[in-house]
């Protein structure tokens, strides 16, 4: 791979890492909605929504992760 193409890469990475933080701030945030809710929402709906919507949210974080880790593959390749 080229030096340009390399570089290109890179600068993905750079824009995945910017969303990953993003993404983990709004997984904080719903995860603390989740965690704060009234003992007598914990069976809830609601709940089981944001609960959901966290381990979803992890999914994506863990997805973003493995592109980072391919990406990262290629320009050492």
């Amino acid at each position: 791979m080229n030096r340009i193409r390399r570089k290109r890469l890179s600068a993905l990475i750079e824009r995945i890492e910017d969303i990953k933080s993003d993404l983990e701030f709004l997984k904080d945030e719903e995860e603390e909605y989740r965690d704060n809710m009234p003992e007598n929402l914990q069976n809830s709906g609601k709940y089981e929504q944001a609960d959901g919507a966290v381990y979803l949210l992890e999914e994506a974080l863990d997805e973003l992760d493995s592109a980072i880790g391919s990406i990262t593959e290629a320009i050492i390749n």
